[in-house]
């Protein structure tokens, strides 16, 4: 085995997340157990311990994966089962460093058992509140419209996102298949967003390509990109994104498994970092991609060859994306600046 030079812990390093979504932030052992509490039945992928075989860059592998978070979505159905994944999912962020969450749900999809569509937000922005104030974490929402479902029902999510913008929510989002409809079908959704001071942060340049980012800034006025990597593809496209200091929220370890990259190094990370685009790695849906935030950082630095100040660097991005207050950004990019002046004395990252 090559002996590795000591290098700094990026458990320790201070970093925001911006790229999460509700269910797939749950942990295994929690999805079997609640599984058998309210006795659904889960498929064999998901009874293994391991993540799932994915591949979605086909209509019927993006069918699979999402009937797969559609179950894994159905154990989470009493107060109890909502407090305990948000409790645990914040604990799980102070163990990879974060300090920061925006996590991006959308509450339609849990409102028919938590009693309806406000009762359901109402619920998921008092766990957020119970568990930052347990964990330390700074923890926000993102409501987000399904590119599956109509632009009316987008505008009713806009509306109510914007209704508890004081509250705890902070952005609106366009989750799903970028591949199915238009982006510009919701933009009276985003224009509610918008006007109600939420940052617009859709999905796109994931399984679709840099045309579909293009559409997110043109016809949803995006301040952020949910994934975005397909924008290494177009030169202008990289440029005007960095030129706007458009952050993109990039998944390596998801992009690879469902199928948009073939392998870890095949990720233009380095591509649009090299380019000035704002980046903020994020783990997407661990639950069933198999790793959280930090080991997105090793992917960095094991695959991408990111220095420890470069390192330092996603994590200021991150940070900057974020819609956490000024006073927040101040102390986590200081706290940045310490974790890289931090002398080495042994390699301490188990990566």
């Amino acid at each position: 085995m090559e002996h590795q030079p000591p290098r700094r812990d990026v458990l320790g390093l201070p970093k925001a997340h911006l790229h999460l979504h509700f269910t797939g932030s749950m942990r295994p052992a929690t999805l079997l157990e609640l599984a058998d509490k309210h006795r659904v039945r889960l498929p064999e992928a998901l009874l293994g311990g391991t993540p799932p075989k994915l591949r979605a860059t086909d209509e019927r592998g993006w069918f699979r994966f999402q009937r797969l978070y559609d179950t894994a979505r159905s154990v989470l159905r009493d107060e109890q089962d909502i407090r305990r994944l948000v409790r645990e999912t914040a604990e799980d962020e102070v163990a990879d460093g974060s300090r920061w969450l925006e996590i991006q749900i959308d509450p339609t999809s849990y409102a028919p058992r938590l009693g309806g569509l406000i009762p359901a937000l109402e619920l998921i922005l008092d766990a957020v509140r119970e568990a930052s104030a347990a964990t330390g974490v700074g923890i926000r929402v993102l409501v987000a419209a399904n590119r599956m479902k109509s632009p009316m029902d987008a505008r009713t999510l806009a509306r109510l996102a914007v209704r508890y913008a004081d509250q705890g929510v902070v952005g609106f989002g366009l989750s799903n298949d970028e591949r199915r409809g238009l982006a510009r079908d919701f933009d009276r959704a985003f224009l509610i967003a918008r006007k109600g001071d939420l940052l617009a942060a859709p999905h796109g340049g994931e399984l679709a390509g840099p045309e579909s980012v293009r559409d997110c800034l043109d016809d949803l006025g995006a301040g952020r990109i949910g994934h975005g990597v397909r924008a290494a593809e177009d030169p202008r496209l990289l440029q005007r994104l960095a030129d706007r200091q458009i952050t993109c929220e990039v998944c390596p370890a998801s992009n690879v498994s469902l199928g948009v990259y073939e392998e870890d190094s095949a990720v233009p990370l380095r591509t649009l970092f090299d380019a000035g685009v704002p980046l903020a790695l994020g783990a997407d849906d661990p639950l069933l991609f198999g790793s959280r935030l930090a080991a997105q950082y090793r992917l960095a630095r094991d695959v991408h060859g990111f220095s420890d100040a470069e390192l330092a660097e996603l994590a200021r991005q991150s940070v900057r994306g974020s819609r956490a207050p000024d006073s927040v950004q101040k102390e986590l990019l200081g706290d940045i600046d310490a974790w890289l002046t931090t002398p080495i004395t042994e390699r301490t990252d188990a990566s």
